[in-house]
C-alpha cells in the first residue's frame, strides 16, 4: 500500500475564531473584473461572495474593454458581466506582484457573451509565464470556462498571458490568485490542475468565500443509489487543508449498506497523473455497539485503510501521482468486515499533474529590460510576458539561452537600433550580466560613452554608430576581443585624434616636470616595495594592524594568549589553519583558535574573519571575544561552545549523544536564523560558503551557532551574483556555483540542504557509492520515510514533520539556484515542522523529550498518523 497522510488535530474555539477573522481580511487576495472601467466602482463589493473585486486596468498595459450581451447578464455575477479583449499584438499578459515560492490558487474565468455582436466563438491559448497553460475554445465551452491550477511561484512577479493562435480575438472576464499554506498540496513534481471539486449532498449551490477560506469553488454531487445524512452542528476542520463548513455537515453513505460508495469520473488522457484528496467527519452519534470503518481503493487497489472517521474533520491524501487504467478512474470505500455501518465521505477534489518545464527568464534580466524600457518609454506590444519564451513569443531584438529549460534563461544580446531612442545610454544595462551583444545604432543618443560598458565581462559586440554621443572612449572599452562601432557621432573623440597638440613653449618644462616626476614616482615605489616585504617579514601584521586600528579594545598579547590557554595545554579542536584550545577570560571559558604559521591563507582569512565577527552580531553566530596578532603570531578567541559540533552528535563521535528529531529541527532553525541574518540583516550582505555540519556549535542546551567565517564574502544583496574563485567543503558545494563561479545567497542554501539531509538521514555527505542528495532521491520513489530518516532517532518523530523538512531539504538542494528558497521561506517552513513535532509530543502526554520552546503560530497545524 502506498503511503498516505492522515491529517487529523483538534481546531479549538478560540482559533477557529481567529482564522474566521483572518478570511474575511481576503489578506494577499487579488481579485481582477477584466474590462472593468479603472474610474467605475472601482474597487467593489460582490454583493454574492463578499469579495472585493478591482478593475484590471493597472495589471496589463493592453487590449480593450467590453460588455457581454444584455441577454447573457442575468445569470451572471458582475465580475463576470465585463471582458477585456485584445485584438492587437499575439501576446498579452497580465503583470502580478506575488511572494517569491509561496502557493497560490490561481483561477481565470472566461465568459464571451457575444461582447462584440458577431457570434463568433474564439478560440486561444492560456499561459504561465513562458509555459501552455491550456487552451480556451469556446466552440467546445459555449457558455464559457474556467481554469484553475494550484501552482507555486518562484519569483516575485507571474505574468499570466492570452495568446492568439487564430483568427479569433482572445479575451478574459475575471484573474484571481489566493495565496495557500505551502504545507498543503504538495507535488512530487508540476502544479495541480483542477479536475474537480465536490461536496456530497442531495441539492444546494456551489460553495465559495467566504464559507471556504481560500475561496475554492466546491459544487453538489449526489448519486441516485446515496443516502445524505448531514448535522446542524458544527464540524470543525482539523488541518490546513480546512474544507467549508457547509460541506463537512453533510455526507454521502450507500443506501445499501453492504455496497461500496463508489466516485468515478472519465480520463482523457490515460497517461494523467492524479491527486486525490478525500475529507472525512463522522456526522452521527453511534451508539456503543454501532462501528464505522471502511478501506479506499483505487481502480481496485488498496489506497488507504482501514479508516474510522471522528467528530473532527480528517484529509486523506497520497504523496504521489496515481494513474488510472483505461479511461475511467474508480475510488471505492468498502466497509471492513467488523464494520456495522457503511462507509461516508463528506467532499473530495481530484487535480491531475501539469509540468511547467521551461524556467521562466532570470529575474534580474527581466528587471533590467523593463528598467530599459522604462528609461526610453518603449511602448513594444510584444514586450510582455517572459522575454525568452516561448521562443516563438521571444521579445523583439533579444537573444537568450536556452540550451537547458530547467536553468533559467539568460539574454545574451539586445538589439534597439533605429528605436527612437533619446536621453544617455540607460545604466541598466549593465545588469544584463550575461549580455554577449550589444545594438544602440541609428538613435539620437547623447552624453558620454559609459564605462561599464568595458566592465560586462561577457560583452564582445557593442555598436554606437549614429547617435549625438559626445567626450571620449572610455579606457576600459579598449581591450583585445571586444569589438566597438562608433562611426557616425561627430563630438566623440577616438583615442588621441581630437585632443590638442600642446604649445612648443611649454614643451621643455613639461617634459622636465614628467621626468621630475618620474624620479619622485620611481623613489615611492622602491619604498613601498621594501616596506611591503618589510611587513611581510613580520607576518602580515602591517595589513592587520591597519583594517583593525580602531578596534583595539579586543586585541589581546601574545604572552596573554599563553596565559588564558595555560600555555596551550587542553586541544579542543584542530582545523586546516590551526589548533584550537580551550582558555579562560576573565572567568568565563572561551576557544582559542591559533593561526598556523605554514597556513597559506591564513592572513587573509584571518582578516575576513575578524572582521565580520566584529561588525556582525546575532544570537546564531558564533561571538568573537578578540584576537592577537602580534609578529607571526595570529589567534581568534571565541566564546566557548561545550556540547561541541552538530557533526559530532550525529555520529556520537567523542562520546557525544544522539540528538533527538525534537533537537535536530530546532538546530535547523536556529541555523537558517544565523544564515538569513548574514544574507540580508548584514550590510554589505554576506554569504558564509562553508556551511556545514562540524561549523554549526552548540552550547550547554544545544543552541545552534554557526562558526568559521574565514572565506565568508559580501555579495550584492537579494538575488545578486558575484564572480568568486570557489571556496567550500567538498560535498557541500554548491553545484551552479562550483560550474559558474558565480557566488549568491542560493549557494548558502544549498549547503544548508545537505546539512539538512545529514540532520535527516544520518548519511555520509560523500561515500564512494553516492552524494547523500542522490541517495535521497532514490529512496523517495518508495515513498516510505522510515527508509530514509535515521534509524538512530527508532521512530522517534512525527511523520508529517519528517516528510515536510526532507521536502524542504531536496528544494534547498535543488541544481538550479533559482528554484531554491530563500532562507526566509526555510525558517517559516521550519517552523511549521517544529509545530507538527510538537503537537506529537504533547499526544504523547509528554512521556517523552520537551516540545520545542520556540514562538510559533500554531493555529492550524496537521498531525499525521
Amino acid at each position: 500500500m502506498e503511503s498516505s497522510l492522515v491529517l487529523w488535530l483538534m481546531l479549538i474555539a478560540t482559533l477557529a475564531i481567529i482564522h474566521s477573522v483572518q478570511a474575511q481580511d481576503q489578506q494577499g487576495f487579488i481579485s481582477l473584473d477584466c474590462g472593468l472601467p479603472e474610474n467605475e466602482q472601482s474597487p467593489y463589493n460582490d454583493t454574492t461572495t463578499g469579495l472585493n473585486f478591482s478593475s484590471d486596468a493597472t495589471f496589463i498595459q493592453s487590449g480593450k474593454t467590453g460588455k457581454i450581451q444584455a441577454s447573457s447578464v442575468g445569470r451572471l455575477m458582475k465580475p463576470y458581466t465585463t471582458v477585456r479583449y485584445f485584438p492587437d499584438g499575439t501576446r498579452n499578459c497580465y503583470s502580478l506582484n506575488v511572494q517569491s515560492w509561496r502557493r497560490y490558487l490561481i483561477r481565470a474565468t472566461f465568459t464571451y457573451g457575444n461582447y462584440d455582436g458577431l457570434n463568433v466563438q474564439p478560440v486561444f491559448d492560456l499561459y504561465l509565464g513562458p509555459n501552455l497553460w491550456a487552451t480556451i475554445d469556446f466552440e467546445t465551452d459555449v457558455n464559457g470556462t474556467r481554469k484553475e491550477i494550484l501552482h507555486t511561484t518562484t519569483s516575485n512577479s507571474l505574468n499570466i498571458c492570452l495568446v492568439k493562435t487564430g483568427e479569433t480575438t482572445p479575451l478574459i472576464s475575471t484573474l484571481e490568485l489566493r495565496p495557500m499554506e505551502n504545507s498543503c498540496y504538495i507535488t512530487k513534481s508540476g502544479s495541480l490542475y483542477l479536475h474537480h471539486r465536490s461536496y456530497l449532498r442531495k441539492s444546494g449551490s456551489n460553495l465559495r468565500y467566504s464559507s471556504d477560506t481560500y475561496d475554492r469553488i466546491w459544487r453538489p454531487y449526489f448519486q441516485m443509489e446515496w443516502t445524505n445524512i448531514s448535522t446542524d452542528l458544527d464540524v470543525f476542520s482539523s488541518n490546513k487543508y480546512a474544507p467549508p463548513q457547509d460541506a463537512l455537515k453533510n455526507a454521502a453513505t450507500p443506501t445499501n449498506a453492504s455496497a461500496p460508495l463508489k466516485i468515478e469520473w472519465s480520463s482523457a488522457n490515460p497517461d494523467a497523473q492524479y491527486y486525490l484528496y478525500t475529507h472525512f467527519a463522522e456526522l452521527q452519534d453511534l451508539q456503543a455497539n454501532e462501528t464505522r470503518e471502511f478501506n479506499i481503493l483505487w481502480n481496485g487497489e488498496n489506497y488507504y485503510g482501514p479508516l474510522t472517521p471522528g467528530k473532527y474533520s480528517l484529509t486523506i491524501l497520497s504523496r504521489s501521482p496515481r494513474t488510472c487504467e483505461g479511461v475511467r478512474c474508480s475510488v471505492q470505500l468498502i466497509r471492513t468486515n467488523i464494520s456495522t455501518l457503511p462507509p461516508l465521505l463528506n467532499a473530495y477534489e481530484v487535480y491531475t499533474v501539469i509540468q511547467f518545464p521551461q524556467s521562466e527568464t532570470d529575474e534580474s534580466d527581466v528587471s533590467a529590460t523593463r528598467s530599459i524600457a522604462a528609461s526610453y518609454a518603449l511602448s513594444r506590444i510584444n514586450w510582455q510576458g517572459d522575454p525568452c519564451f516561448p521562443q516563438q513569443l521571444r521579445w523583439d531584438g533579444l537573444n537568450c539561452t536556452n540550451a537547458d529549460v530547467s536553468v533559467p534563461p539568460r539574454i545574451t544580446s539586445l538589439n534597439l537600433s533605429s528605436s527612437g531612442l533619446t536621453g544617455t545610454i540607460a545604466a541598466a544595462i549593465q545588469s544584463l550580466t550575461q549580455l554577449e551583444k550589444l545594438d544602440l545604432s541609428n538613435n539620437n543618443l547623447t552624453g558620454g560613452v559609459p564605462e561599464f560598458l568595458g566592465n560586462m565581462k561577457s560583452l564582445m559586440f557593442i555598436n554606437l554608430s549614429r547617435n549625438n554621443l559626445n567626450g571620449s572612449i572610455p579606457q576600459a572599452l579598449q581591450k583585445q576581443g571586444l569589438e566597438l562601432l562608433v562611426d557616425g557621432n561627430p563630438m566623440l573623440c577616438l583615442s588621441n585624434a581630437c585632443r590638442k597638440r600642446p604649445k612648443k613653449k611649454v614643451f621643455v618644462p613639461i617634459v622636465a616636470s614628467i621626468a621630475s616626476a618620474a624620479v619622485v614616482i620611481a623613489v615611492l615605489v622602491i619604498f613601498l616595495v621594501w616596506r611591503k616585504k618589510k611587513a611581510t617579514a613580520v607576518g602580515g601584521t602591517s595589513m592587520v594592524n591597519d583594517t583593525f586600528a580602531n578596534k583595539k579594545s579586543r586585541r589581546f598579547t601574545y604572552s596573554e594568549v599563553i596565559k588564558m590557554t595555560n600555555n596551550f595545554q587542553k586541544v579542543i579542536g584542530k582545523g586546516g589553519s590551526g589548533m584550537v584550545y580551550q582558555g579562560t577570560v576573565n572567568g568565563s571559558d572561551v576557544a582559542v583558535k591559533l593561526l598556523s604559521q605554514t597556513s597559506t591563507q591564513g592572513y587573509e582569512q584571518f582578516k575576513a574573519e575578524v572582521d565580520l565577527l566584529l561588525r556582525v552580531h546575532h544570537t546564531n553566530l558564533v561571538s568573537l571575544v578578540g584576537y592577537c596578532y602580534e609578529g607571526d603570531h595570529l589567534a581568534l578567541i571565541y566564546e566557548f561552545l561545550p556540547n561541541g559540533d552538530l557533526k559530532q552528535h550525529l555520529s556520537g563521535k567523542g562520546g557525544r549523544s544522539i540528538i533527538n528529531w525534537s533537537i535536530r529541527l530546532r538546530i535547523a532553525l536556529e541555523t537558517a536564523l544565523g544564515l538569513e541574518y548574514l544574507h540580508i540583516g548584514c550590510t554589505p550582505p554576506m554569504v558564509h560558503r562553508d556551511v556545514k555540519t562540524a561549523n554549526i556549535l552548540l552550547d550547554e542546551n544545544f543552541k545552534a551557532k554557526l562558526a568559521d567565517f574565514g572565506i565568508s564574502r559580501s555579495f550584492g544583496g537579494h538575488e545578486s551574483q558575484e564572480f568568486t574563485e570557489v571556496a567550500g567543503t567538498h560535498g557541500y558545494i554548491d553545484p551552479e556555483y562550483y560550474r559558474t563561479n558565480r557566488l549568491a545567497e542560493k549557494s548558502d542554501v544549498y549547503s544548508y540542504g545537505v546539512v539538512l539531509l545529514e540532520m535527516i538521514t544520518n548519511k555520509p555527505v560523500i561515500s564512494e557509492e553516492y552524494h547523500v542528495a542522490e541517495w535521497v532521491s532514490t529512496k523517495l520513489n518508495q515513498c516510505d520515510i522510515t527508509e530514509i530518516m535515521d534509524p538512530n532517532l527508532c521512530g522517534g518523530y512525527d511523520h508529517n514533520s519528517a516528510w515536510r523538512a526532507l521536502d524542504l531539504a531536496v528544494s534547498c538542494t535543488d541544481t538550479s539556484s533559482s528554484k531554491r528558497p530563500i532562507m526566509s521561506q526555510v525558517i517559516n517552513e521550519l517552523k511549521e515542522c517544529i509545530a507538527c513535532e510538537n503537537s506529537r509530543i504533547s499526544n504523547n502526554g509528554g512521556l517523552e523529550s520537551q516540545e520545542i520552546n520556540i514562538s510559533l503560530d500554531t493555529s492550524v497545524v496537521p498531525k499525521a498518523r
